[in-house]
């Protein structure tokens, strides 16, 4: 984008300073949703693994052929726990911001990380209800659609502002129509929630890309590394929640059920 040339020759600051730095404060950025990342599927696959079992002389329910749910599990996911657990990830979401400002970057970051582990405690049950073999698949699927998008929101000469705020207000309409189904349970309501989310959180992967790429130049010349270290933090968690949704919408639509 056009503004992209001035922000780089503010206050005396080199365009390879720049860009030297523009490429740091971008790889931490990934590095810290892809280590969020992490914690969100070891936590998912750790809590699943506690709550099932092959044994149905300690079970207290069959989810699947050969597959059981312990107490435990009867516990996390068949009592109003399972709201608690539901909804943890959102109140982490609600206080998170207003905690990064009185904390210093990294305690931001173990913010991070700790809402990361309670999203997969949430997103525990993909491991009882979808196939290993197509979460991994569809991880992967995730995984390179979300590099790709990525990567046109990081190169495009376009802005994407008016795309973004289109997709906010389109993500508004999703959350109240996925609450929706959940008093109504219509599969096609469902299907239709799904295809309409991949298209909004493909979109705002590249609107967040480039989002994080502008604040990084529009605020390089300050020199706080304080401030350019929570903005990678909060970088990470907008390219985060980006893929675990698209994740979660593309599961499914191409998940195998067991």
């Amino acid at each position: 984008m056009a503004q992209f040339d001035t922000m780089r020759s503010a206050a005396g600051v080199s365009s390879a300073q720049i860009d030297a730095g523009l490429r740091a404060h971008m790889n931490k950025v990934y590095g810290t949703m892809s280590a969020g990342l992490f914690i969100t599927f070891l936590a998912a696959w750790a809590l699943s693994n506690l709550a099932v079992t092959s044994d149905p002389a300690n079970a207290t329910a069959m989810i699947a052929e050969g597959k059981y749910l312990t107490s435990f599990g009867n516990a996390i996911y068949l009592s109003p726990l399972k709201w608690v657990i539901m909804l943890a990830p959102l109140a982490f979401i609600f206080g998170f911001g207003a905690a990064a400002n009185r904390m210093p970057a990294a305690g931001v970051q173990l913010l991070f990380y700790a809402f990361a582990a309670v999203m997969g405690l949430s997103l525990s049950s993909i491991f009882l209800v979808y196939t290993g073999q197509s979460i991994i698949q569809v991880f992967l699927i995730t995984a390179i659609s979300f590099a790709g998008l990525s990567l046109v929101g990081y190169t495009t000469k376009k802005d994407l502002s008016a795309m973004g705020a289109f997709l906010i207000m389109g993500l508004i309409g999703l959350i109240v129509a996925s609450i929706v189904n959940m008093f109504l349970q219509s599969g096609a309501m469902a299907f239709a929630i799904s295809v309409i989310g991949v298209l909004i959180f493909a979109g705002l992967t590249a609107y967040d890309t480039q989002k994080i790429k502008t604040t990084y130049l529009e605020m390089a010349h300050t020199g706080d590394q304080e401030w350019l270290g929570k903005a990678a933090i909060m970088g990470a968690l907008s390219l985060y929640l980006d893929f675990i949704n698209l994740f979660v919408m593309l599961l499914q639509l191409l998940g195998n059920r067991e």
